[in-house]
């Protein structure tokens, strides 16, 4: 690199005003303006590599120690990073302890990042973990997005810039409670698919999004001047384990890409033996330690240092759930013990934050249960940022592992109560089912990831509406084949809902013939379990009147993105002068003072639906609990009139307010 030679100079030498010298000052000052843009560290390494000769004088000495206090010399002198040796953690051959906490930043807004990242630092954090969500960017297969909310670079260089190390979770899987555990739904158009396995047609997308992917986090890397100190190969395999190959296929697929730093799996204790491979440092995910945990651990590779991947802080809901809360008490007890085993840890979650739009997960095990739209977890932070006594009761804790003072804790940003929102306009589905643009016509039904839309890619996310005509009535049957939820209409008459537990329905018989329409909902594909390829949505299969399956059908695809809800605005919407029974839209305004901040609409006396502001989906609402408002960033909000839109599925709510405390239902307390 370079070193400072010993000069005799006091004060600046005759080389100062030199154009050589000039030159040299102008590139330092370049180098810290080009530090917004992230250039900065590779412009001065190649800067002093070239001109360190000319660096043994006062005053350029005075201007190099400028520069160090935004670039540290130790960024330019990293050669050893995280190690797992001897029981220890080591960085640059020094004991390191992992203080780690989860935030994703796909659940938090881009102007929030920092605050969040701030209020872990001041919590005595010095480790940020995140997933990384792939179907998010690679919702068409070969269309990448890294932009706005996904600009996965400006998170890492944010988590540098407070002082955090990273621990990245690439997947490809991810679990997350996120819509298929983080992976594209166009996966599923492959009627052979084996996710998680190597699987070619699985293998081969894999490698094409880690094409994408890595390039842009190997410069993020520690021994890159970056945050990034380990790496996850793939998440909680050994759960699932149907290919004895497919550890060793990703962990390949990181390093051939220029992944150096460590490499770990994360596992619970019944998975963690066959969620290991060769060479990948094991760590164990829990909510209590179980006495034998460590040793057996140590069994599985022994003389290694112990990381807790995942201490869950709390845990997530689901739809018709409670709110499930995890006692402080008992969590300080939990954290204090793993540290005074020795072992780093990491909070899962630190910062939950929001499944905004139809990107929440689900469970099925026994039954099929779709999880809310807060992602609020009982964390040491909430849904919206703010304190909880977690957070403190953990800064204590996490303070006597610092020799300096943790720095001051951040102020909150304030919530508003903008109070009622007057719903003005609606209009019914039926009347713009022209905005799904032609119907697909089928002989037989077609799942929502098969349908000829989106480049090819089918229908990821929202409603699919299902046209037949039919003779008279009977008992409609589903079979099974109606993922998840369906509404079922003679013309426009609802006659009810059908789902995995209720599968019958009575059609009225009339003679003649009527349309019958099957709105299905898709509430969220499995994220965890051996279910995920089972997890294609709409019809699945046929649905039968009269035990004779149904046939020849009309289908609408309503995925209800950004395109769809700009589209809004080009059809005639009507006064809301009558009840009108689902499904609607409706559309009022909120009006928001100067300096817009968070809020939360609270959705009483509305049945089932989603919510849209200023063409944002807020994501899904239903009163079935436990969740009644829905967290609103005020950084979505504008000074002024703002756009409010509800798609409802059964009839229009009495009133709907925004208040600055959120409600997310009957508390539950996990053991």
């Amino acid at each position: 690199m370079f070193t400072f030679h010993s000069s005799p100079y006091s004060t600046p030498c005759a080389l100062e005003h030199t154009s050589q010298y000039l030159v040299l000052k102008a590139l330092l000052l370049y180098t810290l303006l080009e530090r917004s843009l992230g250039k900065g560290e590779r412009i001065l390494q190649t800067f002093l590599e070239t001109c360190s000769c000319c660096w043994n004088c006062a005053c350029a000495r005075s201007h190099l120690h400028l520069y160090w206090k935004f670039f540290p010399f130790e960024m330019w002198s990293r050669k050893l990073g995280l190690q797992a040796k001897n029981s220890q953690f080591l960085l640059e051959d020094a004991p390191i302890r992992i203080l780690g906490g989860s935030m994703h930043y796909f659940r938090v807004p881009r102007a929030y990042w920092k605050d969040r990242m701030l209020k872990m630092k001041a919590c005595g954090l010095n480790t940020l973990t995140t997933y990384v969500a792939w179907n998010l960017h690679e919702p068409r297969r070969g269309k990448f997005h890294f932009s706005g909310d996904l600009n996965l670079g400006v998170f890492l260089e944010t988590a540098a810039d407070v002082g955090l190390w990273v621990i990245l979770r690439p997947g490809p899987y991810i679990c997350a409670e996120w819509d298929l555990g983080g992976l594209p739904s166009w996966l599923l158009r492959d009627k052979n698919m084996k996710l998680r396995t190597t699987y070619k047609g699985f293998s081969d997308a894999t490698e094409a999004y880690f094409d994408e992917l890595i390039p842009i986090v190997v410069e993020h890397q520690y021994t890159k001047g970056g945050p990034i100190i380990a790496v996850q190969v793939e998440n909680e395999y050994g759960s699932y384990a149907k290919d004895s190959n497919y550890l060793e296929f990703i962990k390949t697929a990181l390093v051939q890409r220029g992944i150096v730093e460590l490499l770990l799996t994360s596992d619970n204790k019944d998975g963690i033996s066959s969620g290991s491979v060769e060479g990948v440092l094991a760590t164990i995910n829990f909510q209590k330690i179980e006495p034998i945990l460590f040793s057996y651990l140590d069994s599985i590779q022994s003389n290694k240092p112990v990381m807790v991947m995942e201490y869950w802080t709390g845990w997530f809901d689901h739809w018709g759930g409670d709110h499930h809360v995890y006692d402080v008490d008992q969590m300080v007890s939990t954290v204090s013990e793993v540290l005074n085993k020795g072992a780093s840890i990491n909070l899962y979650m630190f910062h939950g934050g929001t499944n905004f739009g139809f990107m929440s997960g689900a469970l099925h095990f026994h039954e099929y249960r779709s999880d809310v739209t807060s992602y609020d977890y009982d964390a040491p932070l909430t849904e919206a940022g703010d304190y909880t006594s977690k957070y403190f009761k953990l800064q204590e804790i996490f303070s006597k592992f610092h020799a300096e003072p943790l720095p001051p804790t951040p102020s909150l940003f304030l919530k508003e109560s903008y109070g009622s929102v007057e719903m003005k306009h609606c209009v019914s589905l039926w009347d713009i089912l022209h905005l799904a643009g032609e119907p697909f016509q089928s002989e037989e039904p077609v799942n929502m990831e098969n349908l000829p839309v989106n480049d090819g890619n089918g229908q990821s996310y929202g409603y699919t509406l299902y046209e037949t005509v039919i003779y008279g009535g009977g008992k409609f049957e589903s079979r099974g084949n109606v993922h998840d939820r369906a509404q079922v209409f003679v013309s426009s008459q609802s006659l009810g809902s059908v789902d995995y537990k209720n599968q019958e329905l009575y059609i009225p018989e009339v003679p003649g013939y009527r349309k019958l329409r099957i709105l299905v909902e898709n509430c969220g594909r499995v994220n965890y379990g051996t279910r995920l390829d089972e997890q294609r949505k709409g019809l699945v299969g046929d649905v039968f009147l009269r035990d004779v399956p149904l046939r020849n059908f009309k289908i609408y695809s309503f995925e209800m993105n950004s395109t769809f809800t700009q589209s809004l605005n080009t059809v005639q919407w009507m006064e809301l002068s009558e009840e009108k029974l689902g499904p609607v839209f409706y559309q009022g305004s909120l009006h928001v003072g100067f300096a817009p901040l968070d809020t939360f609409l609270r959705m009483t006396g509305w049945k089932k639906g989603i919510v849209f502001v200023n063409g944002k989906n807020l994501g899904r609402y239903w009163n079935i609990g436990p969740q009644d408002t829905l967290y609103v960033p005020g950084t979505w909000l504008y000074y002024g009139s703002n756009e409010i839109t509800i798609f409802e599925e059964y009839e229009v709510g009495q009133t709907l307010y925004s208040v600055d405390t959120p409600i997310l239902g009957r508390t539950h307390y996990v053991d």
